[in-house]
């Protein structure tokens, strides 16, 4: 799911940069409407684009918005190559348009390079870091001219282009090291569930895994993509339509889904469909699914490559007729699957067990530090806890001999509970008969008679 999801990003963002190349306008053919089922028309100025992945996706579609309403850079765009687009000589073109759409860029530049400034400040706000060099740090951001952050110019437009142009030509590059380290960690699992077992399940397990090979190995015939062979099939099985009558014109229309008149990277893709069929089933426990896309992406990549003439990473119908031409599309070689191809080296292999090796025995060294750390605070928790009942005890003991010599006891929280002179503690005292009053000592005097004046005389 991760590498399909990247594809439709690398694909939507293509479509944002063919806006770059050639005119949007698609060329007119001519179909057989006996012979084609009736599609619902798709308004192409209507379909939105998804996020491209790239970091700076929302600047880049603002700019493109913004150049695409200067009729004169529209014009220009309508006659521009490839080539004169990555050079630089298109973005010289920017000095001609008007003052109003120069505003509206200058504005965008400046939102972007305060949108930089505020990741770049929240990345070490950690730090505390009053004396922050957002000009130094702004240069890390290869899409934009950081050194003049108020206006948008010529070499704004040209570092946009390069760097969107950049980030897309290495995504097939890092997806071919991403599988290969996917096929490698599945190798060297498999290896480590062996060395748990006994010689006997270890053989049993071994002639399961080549039987499960060879299972997954003995499938139809698969046709080479974007050949004759390939394009019929699908004329006939997924768009019911006699195979005699292929016609390439025909084919590019019908899957052509947004009728923007170029076959894009995700609709190329869809062609594949029937010969991924063939190999991999979601049922088969030999199948596994996230080999069946990286199938459809190399699929998908041999095309371009074949097909794609100026490189901008989109198919026009005269690209598609030009193929159709050639001796490949009519004998072409035999495609190899995946499991015909040897994905990495033993060599390799060793690299990346030494690699998982030295990372495994890093996070030993912060687990032992992690529990070193935590056998402390548990030693210092014991101490904390054996000086408490230390001093619990201590306090027993004291009120203990305080009963012993005759005090009075001290409260729950330590104060003393006061008796006056005489009274015995409630505990103490005995009970008498009712409306009996207990007879005071010679000499003693209750407390609240005490306190009256001399001369207030008491009745009996």
């Amino acid at each position: 799911m991760k590498v399909r999801w990247r594809t439709v990003l690398l694909q939507q963002c293509v479509l944002l940069l063919a806006y770059l190349v050639i005119t949007l306008e698609a060329v007119p053919i001519d179909i057989d409407k006996t012979k084609v089922k009736e599609e619902e028309h798709v308004d192409s100025a209507k379909v939105d684009n998804p996020d491209t992945g790239l970091y700076y996706d929302a600047y880049l579609r603002q700019v493109i918005d913004v150049l695409e309403t200067d009729k004169h850079f529209r014009e220009k765009l309508q006659t521009a190559d490839i080539e004169e687009i990555k050079s630089g000589k298109l973005s010289k073109e920017l000095d001609l348009v008007s003052h109003h759409v120069r505003t509206k860029l200058d504005e965008l530049k400046r939102q972007e390079v305060a949108r930089l400034r505020m990741l770049i400040k929240a990345k070490i706000d950690s730090f505390q870091d009053s004396g922050i060099d957002h000009q130094a740090l702004l240069q890390q951001f290869e899409h934009l001219n950081h050194n003049n952050p108020h206006t948008f110019e010529a070499k704004d437009l040209d570092m946009l282009i390069k760097a969107a142009t950049s980030d897309l030509e290495n995504y097939d590059k890092a997806r071919h090291e991403e599988f290969k380290q996917y096929e490698m960690m599945k190798e060297h699992e498999r290896r480590e569930y062996l060395k748990t077992l006994d010689e006997e399940k270890r053989r049993q397990e071994e002639a399961k895994y080549e039987e499960q090979k060879k299972k997954h190995a003995d499938h139809p015939k698969v046709n080479h993509p974007g050949s004759k062979d390939q394009l019929k099939e699908v004329w006939e099985e997924a768009d019911g339509l006699d195979p005699n009558d292929f016609d390439p014109k025909t084919f590019f229309k019908l899957h052509d889904v947004n009728t923007d008149g170029f076959l894009d990277e995700q609709e190329l893709e869809a062609l594949f469909t029937k010969e991924l069929e063939k190999v991999y089933d979601p049922k088969n426990e030999e199948d596994d699914m996230i080999e069946m896309e990286e199938e459809r992406l190399r699929m998908r990549e041999h095309v371009m490559n074949e097909v794609d003439i100026n490189k901008d990473r989109l198919v026009t119908l005269q690209e598609f007729l030009r193929s159709t031409e050639k001796k490949e599309f009519l004998e072409p070689d035999s495609w190899e699957t995946l499991d015909q191809q040897q994905m990495f080296t033993e060599e390799d292999l060793k690299e990346y067990e030494s690699h998982i090796s030295q990372q495994e025995n890093e996070l030993q060294l912060q687990a032992l530090e992690l529990q070193k750390k935590k056998e402390e605070l548990q030693r210092q928790q014991d101490q904390l806890q054996a000086q408490r009942q230390e001093l619990e005890q201590a306090v027993q003991q004291m009120e203990k001999k305080k009963l012993q010599q005759g005090h009075p006891p001290s409260g729950p929280n330590g104060e003393l509970k006061f008796n006056p002179p005489g009274e015995q503690p409630i505990a103490n005292v005995e009970s008498h008969p009712a409306g009996g009053v207990q007879p005071l000592s010679p000499g003693s005097i209750p407390v609240q008679d005490a306190a009256r004046p001399e001369h207030v005389q008491t009745h009996a």
